[in-house]
């Protein structure tokens, strides 16, 4: 997640409701705010989407097509710890009960008011990532990227980060989940130099990677060929 994020528009939130007219109606509310708003599509795998989206915040639903909210709230909990509101019509006690046991963050009844939903929201990312912003830290899926000193903080292991890898971490952290070319990164690091060899970013990339297995982080950076390289999505 975008540590150094300030204005609402450059939060991204994952909508995971089975009813689209709902996810819609939220999308374009949501929207309304300045979010960038993504509705899940494949309830197969909502991981698989939650990974490629990378989303700062999860509205879930209980009741979803071949596993219900409940259970993709703990495969979430298993890899990152992005708040999730659970948005359901089954707003018991014992929903809610369970909600919270599962890893959810807040709960929201429906039907709900658009001011309603957004002030849910705009609580829960302000608690989420404030505390960060003032830090000034990048975070991906628990990874912490450490702006004021280039280190990574994985899995309680800081990594010491040279100019470069730094460079290279930060830039793949502002644009996680998508594809940044490699001009693009080449451009980033030797900005005043137009004699580098295109060899010398494989180079280090190669070192990057291998430093970052070092604290079980092996996989963070994966290289999309012909484009350039991506975080967090294979």
């Amino acid at each position: 997640m975008n540590g150094e994020i300030a204005a609402s528009g450059r939060y991204k939130l994952l909508v995971v409701e089975d009813d689209g007219v709902i996810a819609e109606e939220m999308k374009r509310q949501l929207e309304k705010w300045g979010y960038e708003v993504v509705c899940a599509e494949d309830f197969k795998n909502v991981l698989a989407e939650f990974t490629r989206i990378a989303p700062h915040l999860v509205l879930m639903d209980i009741g979803l097509p071949f596993f219900n909210g409940y259970y993709w709230c703990s495969q979430i909990r298993q890899i990152s710890q992005v708040p999730i509101i659970f948005v359901s019509s089954a707003g018991d006690n014992m929903n809610i009960v369970m909600a919270v046991n599962m890893g959810g963050d807040d709960f929201l009844v429906k039907p709900f008011g658009a001011e309603v939903l957004s002030a849910k929201v705009q609580a829960m990312l302000r608690r989420t990532y404030a505390f960060r912003e003032q830090m000034n830290v990048m975070e991906y899926q628990g990874l912490i990227l450490d702006l004021s000193d280039a280190s990574l903080l994985a899995e309680g292991r800081k990594l010491e980060l040279t100019k470069n890898e730094f460079r290279i971490l930060q830039l793949l952290f502002e644009n996680a989940g998508s594809t940044v070319a490699r001009e693009t990164i080449m451009k980033r690091l030797w900005d005043n130099d137009c004699f580098v060899d295109d060899n010398t970013l494989t180079v280090n990339m190669t070192r990057l990677k291998k430093k970052l297995e070092t604290v079980g982080a092996g996989g963070l950076i994966h290289t999309q060929k012909g484009l350039g390289y991506v975080l967090g999505a294979g």
